[in-house]
């Protein structure tokens, strides 16, 4: 299959697949490796705007005093080390407004999020896919070195930190424009290592990724779920036992997850 782009709408579950898992296919080890991520929204018309954005106002000027906040109150084994990093990743996991944006490496994890609210159910979803490798071609040098030298696509705390100790730090590290980095999250808790968790980060917390992304037009596509696949959908994903049962463990998942599943189509 030739390169995706845009916007895609599949008729059927087996195409559904075939974009899902489109050029995934790695000449250089043999073996299929994505170099996409992927957000998963119930809605095709949200956007893709932080829960820092979603404040409104004077957002830009909350983050520091948020993350504070969180750190002098929260547990003091809440998050592991030092890093600002590793505690804005538990803040996010926490529901604490970021700049941070959820991603898996898995599109089936995706694709769930776009078909568990059966309030949506009637309502196109959409499946936003990143080519995350090639968007670290944008990383100012002194991340693109970081990343080369560890031979990864995205930052664990640790390297980040390396470079930027401070937040604001991001920001000093712009050439010419502001540049997106991957960021993955210590292993909290069995949540974020079941939904293959990882979280996109601007240098920026007023730049919106979607009007961002917009430039650079080759560097993701997007499947719109049309609702009338919904239900088709979400009976196979529980088959195939990507339900809330195992994305959210413990007794609240379990329950979200027997709600949905016993309840009436109709």
């Amino acid at each position: 299959m030739n390169k995706p782009n845009g916007d895609l709408r599949p008729k059927s579950w087996s195409e559904l697949q075939d974009l899902l898992f489109a050029n995934t296919w790695d000449d250089k080890i043999n073996r299929y490796r994505s170099n996409y991520i992927y957000r998963g929204l119930d809605n095709s018309s949200f956007e893709l705007l932080t829960s820092l954005q979603r404040l409104e106002g004077r957002f830009h000027k909350l983050e520091g005093h948020l993350l504070r906040n969180f750190q002098k109150y929260a547990h003091r084994d809440a998050a592991p080390g030092n890093s600002i990093w590793n505690w804005m990743a538990t803040a996010q996991h926490h529901g604490l407004p970021t700049r941070l944006l959820d991603w898996t490496y898995s599109p089936y994890v995706a694709l769930h999020f776009t078909t568990n609210d059966l309030a949506k159910i009637n309502e196109d979803g959409i499946i936003w896919c990143l080519n995350y490798t090639e968007l670290n071609e944008f990383l100012p040098d002194k991340l693109k070195q970081v990343i080369r030298r560890e031979e990864s696509n995205a930052f664990t705390a640790e390297m980040l930190q390396s470079v930027c100790k401070r937040i604001d730090q991001l920001d000093e590290l712009v050439e010419e424009e502001d540049f997106i980095l991957f960021l993955e999250p210590p292993s909290l808790d069995e949540r974020i290592v079941n939904q293959f968790a990882l979280f996109s980060l601007m240098s920026s917390t007023t730049v919106r990724l979607d009007e961002w992304l917009q430039k650079h037009p080759g560097l993701f596509f997007r499947i719109v779920i049309p609702a009338k696949l919904k239900w088709e959908i979400r009976d196979k994903l529980d088959q195939a036992n990507i339900t809330e049962r195992v994305l959210f463990p413990g007794l609240g998942g379990l329950s979200q997850w027997l709600k949905r599943h016993y309840s009436s189509k109709e």
